[in-house]
């Protein structure tokens, strides 16, 4: 009995040392191998780390130097912000494909699932992208700037923001209105700040009972003694239209852009006042 108690336990340390053994073996093993890919890899892992670090302080670099060049040559602000972020991920894109396939992944697989990955989020904003065409075809032709006051797609205010995707105007009512580039690029724009100098277009409406010689001496006589109306170029007055129940008189006098709006009301106002001294009537619709 003592003897078979002394086998077993023979037994159990002889599996136990062979086990050890095989686990010491397995771990060499394993050790070895992994020792020989990192020799194998390490110098593309540092060539890929070294072209991350040099390639991001590029990027950084070239960016500015691109900012500060198109600052030089007065380019718009908006136009600036978004070719320098044009600038700054396209070179990022290009930095990740080089790092990768320095790390000896195959690089055209990539570019074909980045491909098609980019085709379906294209036909799925579809809306956005042309909004995103025409913030770039407003941003190079320029049919208006920040700052200006423009007339377009019913909304009439100053230009606060130029966005790619969005412009925002500030109303006389002090509304913030958002209009998409897409229709504003393809639709009438009216840029009132273009030029410096706006004429002004106004109807009066006299009945036929009225002298037409009288009503245009009146009417001239309010617009020349306003100051704000220049005089290089002469006001004038005449008769637009023959309606069926009344005359229609045009009134045409040049101010600058700031005063224009005071100018029209200037001139109906004292073209009432002149009118009742005068007996003039006008005639409503």
């Amino acid at each position: 009995m003592h003897q078979n108690h002394l086998l077993y336990f023979e037994k159990v340390f002889y599996y136990n040392n062979m086990n050890l053994l095989i686990d010491a073996t397995l771990f060499g093993q394993y050790s070895e191998a992994f020792t020989k890919v990192l020799i194998d890899y390490a110098p593309k892992l540092i060539a890929a780390l070294l072209l991350l670090i040099i390639g991001i302080w590029s990027i950084r670099f070239i960016t500015s130097v691109a900012r500060k060049i198109m600052v030089k040559r007065e380019i718009e602000p908006t136009l600036i912000e978004f070719l320098s972020d044009i600038i700054f991920w396209g070179l990022r894109v290009v930095l990740f494909v080089a790092v990768i396939s320095k790390l000896g992944v195959e690089s055209s697989s990539f570019l074909a699932i980045l491909g098609a990955a980019g085709l379906a989020l294209g036909l799925s904003l579809q809306g956005s992208l042309s909004n995103f065409a025409g913030g770039i075809l407003i941003i190079l032709f320029k049919p208006f700037k920040l700052g200006d006051t423009i007339e377009a797609q019913g909304s009439a205010g100053k230009v606060i923001d130029i966005q790619i995707f969005v412009t925002q105007l500030l109303t006389v009512n002090n509304e913030v209105v958002f209009i998409p580039n897409g229709i504003l690029s393809n639709g009438k724009i009216v840029n009132f700040s273009e030029k410096t100098l706006q004429r002004t277009d106004l109807t009066i409406r006299i009945s036929y009972q009225s002298n037409i010689q009288e009503v245009k001496s009146a009417i001239l006589e309010v617009v020349n003694a306003i100051p704000k109306v220049l005089q290089n170029e002469k006001p004038s007055v005449f008769v637009k239209e023959l309606g069926e129940t009344a005359i229609f008189m045009s009134v045409q006098a040049w101010t600058t852009n700031e005063d224009y709006k005071e100018v029209c009301a200037t001139i109906l106002e004292n073209c009432k006042k002149a009118f009742d001294e005068k007996q003039i009537k006008f005639k409503s619709e």
